[in-house]
């Protein structure tokens, strides 16, 4: 299919989930590859290498089941990795790395991790999708105190748009974003010259203490607050995809890649919900096309890793949160409706919510897990009685 028979805000979901994935996550990542002792300079063929992988992940994997499918590297475990790694060197970091990518591939090799998903009840499943994009959602808004000027033009363009042409409401909020951002002088590009940098093969080691201590919270992690919570939301959305070829796939991609910095290969969530959303395309048959392009984004952004710092800091952080929010937004009060829909299960799903929102992290696993664990002990202790 050619590029330009792709609706623009079909293509500009895909652009604008690979933008707040990496604008959420890039700082993350430059503090966990430093803590390992890396250099700025093998911190940049990080970040080259996990564009390639994440690009080349989503593109196999949406073109192959012809849906919308965003992989992603693990925030959770970046941000496990950011507070564990100092003490350890880069070579026992990629041992940290293959150990958790080879325990995911087992994982889903065995099926396992595909049983469990099987048995969390749907209103479960959208409970805690609404709980993950509930903050996204709020920052929308949030961002108006300090930046009342740029969130409000967005968001008034959106409101206007969504009256007259709603899908493209996300278009004209990026145009009014960025126009605000060049006239007021908020747009700041890097002044160094945009360059590639190709990653460097680091050869693994493997320490017993590591491997106990750092690889196996952070596998439990990337498994409880990446794939689970992605998972979940290819379901809430509607996409009924096997999981365990997902698992396996994205499993091989990291532990093949993870000399090269590769820390993680996961389902995405919260940018997949992007390109799963009505504004990236009405007919949900062809949504798969807007994770298609996030692919072929991920790719170009990963050739120029070097620069990706630089380009992340070009637009304020209000630009960032104002887009997402207004992405996401009817993705949220689907999940809501979907979550609260049946009066007998509405219990658990709204202590399923409320504790994903709550951000709570527990045993260093995030709170979108113990959502789901809250929710089905109520699921299954509370009755379930008709309204």
């Amino acid at each position: 299919m050619r590029i330009s028979a792709i609706p623009l805000p079909t293509l500009l979901a895909g652009f604008i989930a690979v933008l707040v994935g990496y604008a959420s996550s890039a700082a993350i990542i430059w503090q966990a590859a430093a803590a390992a002792g890396a250099t700025p300079q093998q911190i940049a063929g990080w970040l080259t290498m996990l564009g390639v992988a994440m690009g080349i992940s989503t593109l196999v994997l949406t073109i192959w089941y012809r849906a919308p499918i965003l992989t992603a590297w693990s925030t959770p475990g970046a941000a496990l990795l950011a507070t564990s790694l100092a003490g350890s060197n880069l070579n026992q970091a990629v041992g940290i790395f293959i150990f958790s990518s080879l325990l995911t591939l087992i994982c889903g090799a065995s099926g396992l991790f595909a049983r469990l998903m099987r048995i969390i009840p749907h209103s479960l499943a959208a409970a805690m999708l609404a709980g993950i994009l509930l903050r996204f959602g709020l920052d929308a808004f949030i961002s108006l105190q300090g930046h009342f000027l740029l969130s409000g033009s967005m968001l008034i363009c959106w409101l206007a748009l969504k009256l007259f042409a709603p899908r493209y409401a996300i278009v004209a909020a990026l145009l009014a974003g960025l126009a605000v951002c060049l006239l007021s002088g908020e747009f700041k590009p890097d002044s160094r010259a945009v360059s590639i940098v190709l990653p460097a093969y680091t050869a693994p080691e493997f320490n017993l203490s590591d491997l106990l201590g750092i690889g196996i919270p952070f596998f439990l992690v990337t498994m409880a607050s990446q794939n689970a919570p992605g998972v979940a939301t290819l379901q809430a959305s509607g996409y009924k995809v096997p999981v365990s070829p997902l698992i396996i796939v994205t499993g091989s991609i990291a532990l093949v890649l993870a000399p090269f910095g590769v820390f993680s290969v996961c389902i995405a969530a919260i940018t997949a919900a992007i390109c799963q959303s009505p504004e990236a395309h009405p007919d949900k048959q062809r949504r798969w096309l807007a994770a298609a392009a996030a692919g072929v984004f991920y790719l170009l952004a990963g050739l120029f890793g070097g620069s990706i710092s630089g380009l992340l800091t070009a637009l304020p952080l209000a630009f960032i949160q104002t887009l997402a929010g207004l992405a996401l937004l009817s993705t949220l009060a689907g999940s809501l409706f979907q979550a609260l829909n049946h009066a007998r299960e509405r219990d658990a799903a709204i202590i399923t919510f409320l504790v994903t929102a709550s951000g709570i992290s527990l045993l260093g696993v995030g709170a979108a897990f113990w959502g789901l664990i809250a929710g089905g002990i109520s699921y299954s202790l509370l009755p379930r009685q008709s309204a």
